[in-house]
């Protein structure tokens, strides 16, 4: 049976060892991501948003997909996200920031506000002393923004029930349900809030306020040196709440009013790749109108504000540099991200391919060499046929050339040898034997002579 050429065996292996690097590579550039978020707070509606933003990225089928770990506060997602156990979290850096955290989005954006009923005498900041002011949610990230506002116009906060002392505001935690009663029975004169403005529990809360005061006019101011008190405090961020959010007639409140404010960021490792980065920011933002039909607070979802790339990179609460590539549309293409994998597998293919041709030329210069050694011993033999001798010799030579024959054939059939070697050979077999063939006929004793004596003429 012929045996296939080994030159064909060696390019269908090198075939499929490159169609399965091929394969294998495919498979794995085209499977999706997984990543672990860290969501808080329980009960807020980040962990839902979330939970929902993953659940769209897994039914279309996208390159990423979102495991969720949910905690209880965003000190714990922030420190979740320190220690590496998760790749992304939700942060708000005026309570926690990691070291290693870059901004992809602002999930939303919470302003410091303060609303008053108009008879309250409370217009500003600096009129909150000795008086009560209302928070809604008792959260102790909320009291501490507050309590910096306060002590920005030279107050304290007083948290400890009873008459309140001078320079000082008392803070009272007061239920939504009970805040009317709490207004009109002078329990506290103003209300505290932490939130975000376009919220539909905000608008309802000035509402209650509204409801409470006479001709249903209020006070509503926040921080008015928002600046210098972000220069104290640098995790703080400049909120503006339009004129006329909460009703246009009247108009409230009447012109823009510019506090300070804290944000929940969903952040990412700093040595989160780029491109990673970039399809979590692009499908958060795609998807976003599908998520706002179920849940309205997606609304608030907008990108960080920056002028140029240098100031994104170097802001006090950086922006990742996969968000940046996606937001100015410069997201890295198939070739720029696997161009150094490329590049080396090019490299490495062209070494393989070029080791393959120098042992391709190495094992046919050693056919080549066997056959004119198999080529020279058939010279030498067709030499010593021409010397007297017994018809055991010659017999001996005779299957030596059919052993150098065969070799021959063997390397010829193996593998393709230069048609001059190969003829040469081959004329050397054919003279070989005609030589060995016309010295044992010689030899052979002719009739009617006796072993051992020659004929004579």
């Amino acid at each position: 049976m012929r045996r296939m050429p080994v030159s064909r065996e060696m390019v269908f292996l090198v075939v499929a060892v490159l169609l399965s690097l091929a394969a294998g590579a495919a498979l794995y550039w085209s499977r999706a991501s997984t990543l672990t978020v860290a969501v808080a707070p329980s009960g807020g509606t980040e962990p839902t948003l979330l939970k929902a933003y993953a659940e769209g990225l897994a039914a279309r089928r996208k390159g990423v997909r979102l495991k969720i770990l949910p905690f209880d506060g965003v000190r714990e997602s922030a420190e979740a996200l320190a220690r590496g156990e998760v790749d992304l979290a939700v942060v708000r850096p005026d309570v926690a920031l990691p070291p290693n955290a870059l901004t992809l989005a602002i999930l939303r954006e919470q302003a410091l506000i303060v609303v008053a009923p108009d008879g309250a005498g409370v217009r500003a900041f600096p009129d909150l002393a000795r008086k009560r002011l209302g928070m809604i949610a008792e959260r102790s990230a909320d009291r501490t923004l507050i309590g910096d506002a306060v002590d920005h116009y030279g107050l304290k906060l007083q948290t400890e029930p009873g008459p309140v002392a001078a320079g000082s505001v008392a803070l009272v935690a007061v239920a939504e349900d009970d805040l009317a009663q709490a207004l009109a029975e002078k329990r506290i004169d103003a209300v505290a809030l932490v939130t975000t403005p376009t919220t539909p529990a905000a608008r309802r809360i000035v509402g209650l306020v509204q409801a409470a005061a006479r001709n249903r006019k209020i006070a509503l101011f926040g921080v008015t040196e928002g600046p210098a008190l972000i220069e104290r405090f640098p995790r703080l961020q400049a909120v503006s709440v339009p004129a006329g959010l909460f009703g246009g007639r009247p108009k409230l409140p009447e012109e823009d009013v510019a506090t300070v404010g804290a944000s929940y960021r969903l952040m990412a490792r700093s040595d989160l790749s780029r491109s990673t980065a970039a399809e979590v920011t692009q499908y958060l933002f795609e998807m976003r109108n599908a998520l706002a039909d179920t849940l309205p607070a997606a609304n608030a979802i907008h990108a960080p504000s920056y002028e140029a790339t240098a100031g994104a990179t170097s802001a006090r609460l950086p922006i990742h540099p996969g968000a940046i590539d996606y937001y100015e549309r410069e997201q890295e293409s198939f070739i720029e991200r696997y161009e150094t994998w490329i590049y080396l597998v090019a490299f490495l293919g062209g070494g393989v391919g070029s080791g393959l041709a120098w042992l391709r030329q190495r094992l046919s210069r050693l056919r080549r060499e066997r056959v004119e050694v198999a080529t020279e011993r058939l010279l030498e033999i067709q030499a010593e046929a021409r010397r007297p001798g017994d018809a055991g010799r010659l017999q001996a030579l005779a299957g030596e050339i059919d052993d150098l024959a065969a070799e021959i054939v063997r390397h010829a059939v193996d593998r393709p040898t230069e048609p001059r070697t190969m003829s040469a050979a081959a004329m050397a077999v054919d003279a070989a034997r005609s030589t060995v063939r016309r010295a044992a006929e010689a030899a052979r004793p002719q009739p009617g002579t006796k072993p051992g004596l020659r004929a004579v003429d």
